[in-house]
C-alpha cells in the first residue's frame, strides 16, 4: 500500500501550453496574412431581357386545370369532366397519347434513342395547375386519372405561373 507521504513526494501533472501557445500565434499571424487576399467582391453575369420568342409556350405541353368548382380543363379544352369523374379527361388524354404515337412526337431528350420502345419515347408529360382551395385528396384523385391515361411524368404547376 502506498503510504501518504509517498503521494506528497510525488510530482503533480502539468501540461506545458507553450508548445501549443506558439502553434496558436502561428496560425494566427497566416490567418492575419492570408485575410487581405481574399476576394472583396464578385462578378456577376446579369441576364438579358427576355426575347418574346422564348415566353411562347411549348406546342405539346398539356396543362390540366383544376378550377375552384372542381371541374377540369385540359389547355383550352373546357368540360373535361370533374374531379370525381376523371373519366372524359382520361379518354382525352389517351387520345392525344395515341396520336402523338402515330406521328412520333417523342420527347426531347430521348428523340435519337433508337434503342428505347417506342411507347417510352412518346412525349407525356402533364401538368397540373390548381388553386390553393383545392385539397390534397382532390388533386390525387386527378393525378390517378391522369396516371390511368398512360401520362408520364405528371408535374405541379407553382401558383403565379401561367
Amino acid at each position: 500500500m502506498r503510504s501518504k507521504r509517498d503521494s506528497e513526494n510525488r510530482p503533480s501533472p502539468f501540461i506545458n501550453v507553450t508548445p501549443l501557445i506558439d502553434v496558436l500565434l502561428v496560425l494566427l499571424i497566416i490567418f492575419m496574412v492570408a485575410a487581405p487576399l481574399k476576394q472583396a467582391r464578385f462578378e456577376t453575369k446579369v441576364p438579358s431581357l427576355p426575347d418574346d420568342r422564348a415566353m411562347q409556350p411549348n406546342p405539346l405541353t398539356l396543362l390540366v386545370t383544376i378550377e375552384p368548382d372542381h371541374t377540369l380543363k385540359l389547355n383550352a379544352l373546357g368540360d373535361m369532366g370533374t374531379v370525381e369523374d376523371t373519366a372524359k379527361l382520361s379518354l382525352k388524354l389517351s387520345e392525344v397519347f395515341q396520336e402523338r404515337k402515330r406521328n412520333h412526337t417523342y420527347r426531347y431528350d430521348l428523340l435519337n434513342r433508337v434503342d428505347l420502345p417506342e411507347d417510352l419515347r412518346v412525349e407525356k408529360t402533364v401538368f397540373i395547375k390548381a388553386p390553393r382551395t383545392i385539397g390534397y385528396g382532390d388533386v390525387a384523385k386527378v393525378i390517378d386519372g391522369i396516371k390511368g391515361a398512360g401520362a408520364v411524368p405528371v408535374g405541379l404547376q407553382l401558383d403565379g405561373l401561367n
